[in-house]
């Protein structure tokens, strides 16, 4: 009869809360990136439809009316 066992890796000692959190430092949220528009020059997420003119790479997609 054969014994498969597993090995797992265990920590010797508990992580203190102040290492774990330094560890954690660099994990940060990164703001939303923006390109403007070409069209109207409206700051837009990168590889989405304009919400104020409508335009996605220099075709309009949305029918938009002009107000004046």
């Amino acid at each position: 009869m054969e014994l498969n066992l597993q090995l797992f890796a265990v920590p010797f000692r508990k992580v203190s809360k102040t290492r774990g959190r330094k560890r954690r430092t660099h994990y940060k949220i990164s703001e939303n990136a923006t390109v403007k528009c070409p069209k109207c020059g409206e700051e837009v997420r990168p590889h989405r439809v304009c919400k104020s003119c409508g335009t996605y790479k220099g075709k309009e997609v949305i029918k938009k009316e002009v107000s004046e």
